[in-house]
């Protein structure tokens, strides 16, 4: 199963997009799946369902942090080449589904936050966009880090 196919059926089952995306490629990490899904729990919903960056965005940018985030102070320059990285992945990522913002994926008004989830059924995946969002962020993190 790819790591694009395994995203979804995660989202599928139930996880937040953040938790979908991430948990889909921790293994490459050394992380069990659930500490991965607590790890990244929280930022579902648009981090913590305020509707800010999309969950799937969020998701991207903790395997980018795996992949070349900085661990020394003061070395600026490894900072700023994984700013660049996850820029580059957001940047494709907005121009794919229009946005990076959750609401506004989701078509819902400005400073909506919170609220009940709604129920997983089959009008809930017809209506939203999430589980293209999170194919593409796997697709995108695929492409860029390869899906070993």
């Amino acid at each position: 199963m790819s790591r694009e196919d395994k995203t979804e059926e995660l989202f599928r089952q139930g996880f937040a997009c953040a938790q979908s995306v991430f948990t889909a490629f921790a293994d490459r990490y050394g992380f069990d799946p659930a500490t991965a899904l607590k790890l990244s729990c929280a930022l579902g919903g648009g981090v913590g369902r305020m509707r800010e960056i999309c969950g799937a965005v969020t998701g991207m940018a903790l395997v980018c942090g795996l992949e070349s985030g900085n661990t020394e102070p003061g070395n600026q320059e490894a900072k700023d080449r994984n700013y660049t990285e996850m820029r580059r992945l957001a940047e494709r990522f907005e121009a794919e589904a229009g946005s990076l913002l959750c609401r506004e994926l989701l078509g819902l008004p400005e400073g909506e936050r919170g609220g009940k989830p709604a129920e997983r059924n089959e009008a809930y995946y017809a209506g939203r966009p999430c589980v293209q969002l999170v194919r593409l962020a796997a697709r995108i993190l695929e492409d860029t880090y390869g899906d070993s």
